[in-house]
């Protein structure tokens, strides 16, 4: 008997709740030390009382009533027997193992990196960090978003660029963020982009891949031969460029310039610190990696890439910036700005689908920079560059052709075809990775972790001796390392305080700390965000991610050294196939909107395979989140809504309509099950046979995934892809903004065109191409969600799926008297989520949603998901790992605001002058001062008896958004200004 049914079944036997037949015995479930029993945060005498007041007998039979009938499953979940924390870490480091881990001296934009004790103990490994939300509340963000603001100010100073947003996903991804910006952007009506052949292979093929169904013509040549014959949109070039080569690209950004056409720049941040910055000769855009400031190379990610552009394209920049504003009190305060850019509100106007961010990877980035300084990173470059050059001189001693551009930290070494091979399989055989570029040349990129020994290791390798006939004394004496004019950085960078006050570990250990503290995240209080899934995080889920099997290998490296990383892809793949019903996965996703985005590219590829390129029709809900439409105008297809019910379901009649009158060019529909309502639709298989007989695909967006596993299966209902938020439904950390991670899942027919990577031969010839600059997407997090479904197991995943369902159900009995639950299955049921009716409130005491939304922050809470998808509406998402306890005292909260509502209402309380609109309250505006407000200090600062036992305390009064608008300043330099 599962868990869950076991517990209610003993705890009220003398009620006989039979909630079904007994599992098979299953050891790992029965013991003291179950994962499940962890991760589930009900206990038997919770089940026992939630269910009591929703009117059943049996946790089943809320279950059977929920979810309809024709979609269930008929059997468990085929997977491997739940595991205990300590088995499922000891097989994963048995799997870990098998990994080797090598000096790789690949490059392609990849560094192994020292990532400073203090900031992985206190950032990575931290649960104050890597819990929190997206700082969408910015009353409780501050610390986030303080760190963010470091960030921003860290590329501008090091690209010389006038602005920069909070991280993208990778570096190949902003480069094709850079060419559809300057695609709109650009008024010469070209279609045509130029590659520089010195880009990196992998960013090549990811902007070929986002290219191809804009109609944009990639050209890729070296940009000394390019005449110009042919107009061009855009340009991209690398700088260093991928051999290594520092080339003065001043004469190739006039000539592009002269045509109207915008340079995007890919520069390596650590160069800057030695090179003339992008924006001083004459780049408009300027993207790349932060990875190698201190963030493992984890098999390819999760890292955060950066774009920087000039302040005149402020409102085309993808992605989120952080913005200086104040508080009501004239206080310094930060949120995101320019919030019109986000996709939930351009819908298919959208020029990227891009609603994430790497915060938590740019965090580390950001404090990477902070520890070290401008003087610390100078040194740390100065170094590399030294070493490289000390090997480049040895190469010539020992009669190698170095070629006489200069470089940063990157040598090639003309070794004649056979010699490149042999030389390339002696070094792997010695556990040295070494870069086999065109036939007869070999490329070692330096790191920071590269020794003088190092050095001497890869000259006594290209020797072929033991011995060598000079010291690397004798080489220090005759080289020099200056970098050479005009490419020698005369600029400064990093001037603010923050990053001239923090090197010892001391201080940097109080500001971290100082930074968590502003924020809210699940250490804590529950995060009730509906369809954003903010559960348990676990630590035996975490403890992976840093070890140096995982973490320490490149993305290109021989598949020969990362057999550990392809059983966990192979096992996690068979996994997700299974839980969602499907025949393949790819993994390479590394958000949800990456996700979105190979779904319907899958589609789009499989509908021109048959010859059918005139299917372009998508159709979407007029409920569905703002990426889905996004998602399909960057696939080169036009957005049909289709009309929902008063009951939020998808309009049956409409759907009919829209299918007939588009049977002829209908290429997909896009469905989220349950729907962004939080029911399960009755219809959905019916959905899927419909657009199946007029020859479309069903896309179902998996954001709610959190509520079918182990109950029904997306492949069972009809959908042919669907995309997973790992980040959601299998505990990846949102790390306040981002890692994400978007796998998707593909019936037989499609298997065939998942995404796939020319670099390692990923892929057949039908596939869809690189979607991510790595072929595995974040691959070093992966094992989060392995070790989750590992220690859960087929019942352990189904019992979790049953508890969110419960929550949602308890939190709406028991909130619908003070708030209209708006809508409910045709069961009268919600599934993992409900939407409450806040709307009453304004009309009856002008009480707006976001006044409830900052009055829970004097609550310790973080508000739901709000005005989305329904104007004026919360949407409640308790998750499982949530106790009765948490969940009686988020609707106490909320119960206890409708009564401070009410004395709005029957005029006790000013309409104006209350808790309510003056919400939050920090603990400077209690104590300093005259107070003069109508209520008292107490009942603003301690409203429920838990807020006097421990009480967080917000940082910041409410934020004027529209000012930080209206006055955009997104550096630390300006945010001092202005707080003078």
């Amino acid at each position: 008997m599962s868990n869950l049914n076991l517990a209610v079944h003993q705890a009220v036997t003398n009620k006989q709740l039979s909630l079904g037949a007994p599992s098979s015995n299953n050891l790992s479930t029965e013991t003291p030390d179950s994962f499940a029993k962890r991760h589930i945060g009900l206990n038997a005498e919770e089940v026992a009382q939630m269910l009591k007041p929703l009117g059943f007998s049996a946790l089943d039979a809320l279950i059977e009533q929920a979810v309809p009938k024709a979609i269930r499953l008929k059997q468990p979940l085929n997977l491997p027997d739940a595991k205990t924390e300590y088995q499922a870490l000891a097989e994963l480091k048995t799997i870990a193992a098998k990994n080797k881990v090598c000096r790789s001296y690949l490059g392609m934009g990849y560094s192994d990196c020292i990532t400073p004790p203090v900031i992985q103990r206190n950032i990575l490994e931290n649960p104050g960090w890597y819990t929190a939300y997206t700082p969408y509340q910015a009353e409780i963000a501050q610390g986030r978003l303080e760190a963010l603001l470091n960030f921003q100010t860290m590329i501008i100073e090091l690209t010389g660029m006038e602005i920069a947003n909070s991280s993208l996903l990778d570096e190949g991804t902003a480069a094709a963020e850079a060419m559809t910006m300057s695609y709109g952007l650009c008024k010469n009506k070209s279609n045509a982009f130029f590659v520089s052949k010195n880009c990196h292979p992998q960013t090549i093929e990811v902007v070929q891949t986002r290219a191809e169904p804009l109609g944009i013509e990639v050209i890729v040549d070296y940009h000394w031969e390019f005449e110009f014959d042919k107009p061009i949109f855009g340009a991209l070039l690398q700088y260093p460029a991928t051999d290594g080569g520092i080339y003065d690209y001043r004469e190739f950004i006039d000539s592009a310039h002269e045509v109207g056409a915008l340079v995007t720049v890919a520069a390596d941040p650590l160069s800057l610190t030695l090179l003339t910055p992008p924006g001083e000769f004459g780049a408009d855009i300027s993207v790349g990696s932060t990875q190698r400031f201190g963030v493992p190379l984890g098999y390819g990610g999760p890292h955060a890439a950066y774009f920087a552009t000039k302040e005149a394209y402020k409102r085309q920049i993808p992605g989120r910036i952080v913005g200086v504003s104040k508080d009501r009190h004239g206080k310094p305060a930060l949120r995101l700005a320019l919030q019109t850019r986000e996709q939930h509100i351009r819908r298919d106007k959208a020029t990227s689908n891009i609603c994430t961010a790497q915060v938590l990877l740019a965090v580390i980035a950001s404090m990477y920079a902070v520890y070290h300084g401008s003087e610390g990173l100078g040194a740390i470059a100065r170094r590399i560059h030294h070493l490289a050059i000390i090997l480049a001189a040895g190469l010539q001693r020992l009669n190698y052709s170095i070629d006489d551009l200069p470089f940063f930290d990157t040598v090639f070494a003309c070794v004649g075809d056979a010699g490149a091979i042999a030389l390339v399989q002696a070094a792997e055989n010695r556990g040295i990775n070494l870069r086999l570029m065109e036939p007869g040349r070999v490329c070692i990129a330096l790191d920071e972790t590269t020794t003088q020994d190092n050095v001497l290791e890869l000259l006594h390798l290209f020797s072929g001796k033991d011995t060598l006939s000079f010291t690397l004394d004798d080489l220090e004496k005759e080289v020099n390392d200056e970098i050479p004019e005009p490419f020698k950085r005369t600029s400064p960078y990093l001037r603010d305080r923050v990053f001239n006050c923090h090197h010892s570990e001391t201080e940097l250990l109080r500001y971290l700390h100082k930074l968590e503290t502003k924020d809210l995240s699940l250490t804590t209080s529950m995060i009730p965000l509906g369809s954003c899934t903010m559960k348990l995080n676990a630590t035996a889920e975490m403890i992976p991610v840093t070890w140096a099997e995982f973490g320490k290998i490149h993305p290109f490296a021989p598949k020969s050294q990362t057999e550990g990383y392809q059983t966990l892809f192979q096992q996690l793949e068979a996994w997700l196939a299974e839980i969602t019903g499907f025949a393949g996965v790819s993994l390479q996703p590394n958000a949800g909107s990456q996700g979105e985005y190979a779904g319907l590219q899958t589609i789009r590829a499989y509908h021109h395979h048959r010859n059918e390129e005139h299917r372009n029709i998508c159709l979407i809900p007029e409920s569905a989140h703002g990426t889905n439409p996004a998602s399909a105008v960057m696939c080169g297809m036009k957005v049909v809504a289709i009309k929902c019910d008063p009951q939020g379901d998808i309009n049956l009649d409409d759907l009919q309509a829209k299918v007939a009158k588009h049977h002829e060019n209908l290429a997909a529909l896009m469905v989220t099950y349950p729907s962004t309502h939080g029911v399960f639709e009755e219809d959905i298989v019916e959905i899927c046979q419909i657009v199946h007989q007029h020859g479309g695909q069903v896309y179902m967006d998996g954001a709610n995934m959190n509520a079918q596993v182990g109950l029904c299966r997306p492949g069972d209902m009809g959908a042919d892809v669907c995309h997973l938020n790992l980040h959601k439904t299998f505990c990846i950390p949102h790390g306040g903004g981002g890692p994400g991670m978007g796998p998707i899942g593909v019936a037989s027919h499609l298997v065939p065109f998942l995404p796939g990577h020319s670099l390692v031969n990923l892929g057949g010839k039908e596939s869809i191409g690189a979607i991510s600059a790595a072929p595995w997407g974040s691959a070093s997090i992966l094992v989060i969600s392995w070790m989750y479904i590992a220690m859960m197991g087929a019942e352990g995943l189904t019992e979790a799926t049953k508890a969110a369902i419960l929550n949602a159900n308890y939190m709406a009995h028991r909130l619908e008297g003070a708030y209209p639950v708006l809508y409910r299955g045709k069961s009268g049921q919600v599934a993992h989520e409900c939407i409450i009716d806040l709307r009453p409130l304004k009309k009856r005491a002008g009480v707006e949603v976001d006044d409830v939304a900052k009055r829970l922050m004097d609550y310790g809470f973080h508000a739901p998901t709000m005005s989305w998808p329904v104007i004026g509406t919360m949407m409640v998402e308790p998750t499982e790992s949530e106790s009765k306890e948490e969940l009686d005292r988020f609707c106490d909260a909320m119960l206890s605001i409708r009564k401070e509502v009410e004395a709005i209402e029957t005029e006790k309380a000013d309409s104006e002058d209350n808790l309510l609109k003056n919400a939050p309250h920090t603990a400077e505006s209690l104590l300093c001062g005259e107070w003069t407000h109508p209520y008292t200090r107490e009942e603003a600062a301690y409203p429920a008896p838990w807020t006097k036992e421990h009480k967080y305390w917000v940082p910041v009064e409410r934020i004027d958004n529209a000012f930080g608008d209206r006055n955009l300043v997104c550096s630390c330099v300006g945010m001092d200004a202005y707080s003078e």
